[in-house]
Order: C-alpha cells, then structure tokens, then sequence
C-alpha cells in the first residue's frame, strides 16, 4: 500500500531561499569576483600610472595606459554620469530581478549575468564616485577598457551565443506525422 504524500511536505520547487542562496553562491561569487578584480585593477593603475601615461609605450599594439572616460562605451555619451548611472541603476536592477524571478534558469546564461552584474557594479562605483571610468587596456586599433566592460561584453555575447546555438537546437521539431 503506498504511503500518501504529507500536504505539509516541501516539493523541490518549494526550497527555502536559504538552499538557493547556497545552491546559487557561484552567481553571487562570479559577479563579486568580477567587481572586486574591476576595482582592484583600477586602483593598481590610478596609483602606478599617471592619467594619460602608458606602459610599455604609446605606440605598441597591446599597452596599459590610465586612461578615464565620462561616457559610456566607444567613448559615447560623455559628460552624462547621471543619465549613466541610473542606466547602470536599471540594469542591476534587471539582472536581480532575472535571479530572483528566473526566466533564465541555465547555468551558463546565469553565469553570463552574473558577469554583467559584476561588471555593470564595477563602472557604476566609478562614476558615482569620480563621476568618470578609469580604463587601461588599450590595443592600438580599439578604445581603451577595462575588466567590468570586459565581463559586460562576454556577458552579453553568451547570451547572444546561447539563443543562437543552443536553445535554438532546442527548439521543438515539428512532427514527422502528417495529417491529412
């Protein structure tokens, strides 16, 4: 005879927050991982370049150089930190409602937020602190940038990635029956 289910019993989609905070700790280490090296590697450079000095040269392919940018990617929309920094508002905001509320529930398109969360908290501290963006990788032929740009670029690569390659071989196939 089988034993009829307790109505009281927690189904698995049912966990307390506690156990998806601890299953989800890799989300939060990720985007915590990301803004702590964004902001360590700003501060190494303010400290160890003067603004607009660059290592080795001006005129390699790949230098460091102390660069700062008002604006937002590409060197767009500068002079707008407060249009910036609400934007960067909205977008943390986005991203906590996709962890909290999941319509995203694959580890790999969790992992590409958690990359934008870092990222996007990394320039939000920036300009909300010096109203501008400290940036240091430049290649000769590309504006400069820096980690939080990076892990907001790959971010939103995977996903792009993702719906393109993966969950579109998911897709459902329609049936072989015919019906007619």
């Amino acid at each position: 005879m089988e034993t009829p289910a307790r109505l009281d019993a927690p189904d698995a989609d049912d966990a307390p927050s506690g156990i998806r905070l601890r299953r989800d700790a890799w989300f939060f280490l990720i985007a915590a991982g990301v803004l702590a090296l964004d902001q360590i590697t700003k501060a190494i450079i303010r400290a160890w370049l003067e603004p607009g000095e660059a290592w080795p040269d001006h005129d390699m392919f790949l230098n460091i150089v102390n660069v700062s940018n008002s604006g937002a990617a590409f060197g767009i929309l500068q002079g707008q930190t407060l249009f910036l920094v609400i934007t960067s508002l909205v977008g943390v905001a986005a991203i906590a409602l996709y962890y909290v509320f999941p319509p995203l529930e694959h580890g790999l398109l969790r992992a590409a937020l958690a990359l934008q969360l870092g990222g996007a908290a990394g320039n939000m501290i920036d300009r909300v602190r010096s109203g501008e963006v400290t940036d240091f990788i430049n290649f000769s032929f590309w504006p400069a940038f820096n980690v939080a740009d990076s892990s907001i670029f790959i971010g939103v690569v995977t996903i792009i990635a993702f719906f393109l390659f993966i969950e579109s071989n998911r897709a459902p196939q329609p049936s072989d029956e015919t019906g007619g």
